[in-house]
């Protein structure tokens, strides 16, 4: 179970751009499951790959957000008493067919796509700026 040659390099280039979408808040997870499967990878072996991308990411991201004060520690606690409970979901996910964990997937990437679409087309009201005197 395993990439090799130029499928190798279009999955390291294709996560390492998922990394860095990550910082602005779009997530790898199912975009790099979708592109691996694509690309003849056991979904199995998707998933060291996906957390390895948000693991490496992620300390680094943050950084900038502690550094501006901009960080929210009461919901970043939640997320992650949940997120730790939430791994207990590896145990359903086991039980799931390959077949049904797939469309699971397409459903959940083409919700994110209609999503940011439907949110790029809301117009936003343009930033305050002081005036220079003009």
């Amino acid at each position: 179970m395993g990439l090799e040659g130029w499928r190798f390099g279009l999955a390291v280039s294709v996560n390492f751009t998922l990394g860095a979408l990550m910082s602005v808040g779009i997530g790898p997870y199912a975009p790099s499951m979708v592109l691996l499967a694509l690309l003849g990878l056991h979904p199995l072996g998707a998933f060291p790959i996906m957390m390895g991308t948000c693991g490496i990411v992620q300390p680094v991201a943050s950084l900038r957000f502690l550094e501006s004060g901009r960080f929210a520690f009461g919901p970043a606690l939640g997320l992650t008493i949940g997120g730790s409970v939430r791994v207990l979901a590896i145990f359903i996910v086991k039980q799931l067919p390959l077949v049904a964990l797939r469309w699971l997937v397409i459903v959940v990437v083409t919700y994110a796509a209609v999503s940011m679409s439907r949110s790029a087309r809301t117009p936003t009201s343009a930033p305050a700026t002081a005036g220079n005197g003009m």
